[in-house]
């Protein structure tokens, strides 16, 4: 998937008004969810995505936290912390969240967003969908 087609493809989940916000959304889940993951982790997922997107998950897990400072935090945690760094309400970040997941789910691999799903508490397993 190229980049153009993922944003694309979020704007419309997420039912956007435009592009910019489908980046920033983007971005703002992204980087969010790297704060959840082992940074090599991040990286591998990062690696299946268009590169522009992502870098989102490989600055924010370059923070230093290592393999083992993924923080554990819960689906409404991590719905306000988007929506905080959006700057939206509660509603279009849970919306933008759920379109980004769903996003990602089509775009990376079936056996790369099982590791993911592994590492996230129950309540986030469920963003990122099953490919069938």
């Amino acid at each position: 998937m190229q980049h153009d087609e993922f944003i694309g493809k979020v704007q419309n989940q997420a039912d956007l008004a435009n592009r910019g916000e489908a980046e920033q959304a983007t971005r703002v889940t992204l980087e969010t969810l790297a704060e959840h993951l082992p940074d090599g982790l991040a990286r591998n997922l990062a690696g299946q995505l268009p590169t522009e997107i992502g870098e989102h998950l490989e600055r924010a897990s370059g923070s230093g936290s290592g393999e083992a400072g993924a923080e554990r935090f819960g689906l409404r945690e991590f719905v306000d912390r988007v929506g905080e760094r959006a700057g939206v309400q509660r509603a279009g970040a849970e919306q933008s969240v759920r379109a980004v997941c769903a996003v990602v789910g089509e775009a990376v691999n079936e056996p790369e967003l099982e590791k993911v799903r592994g590492v996230l508490p129950d309540d986030l397993r469920s963003l990122l969908p099953r490919q069938r």
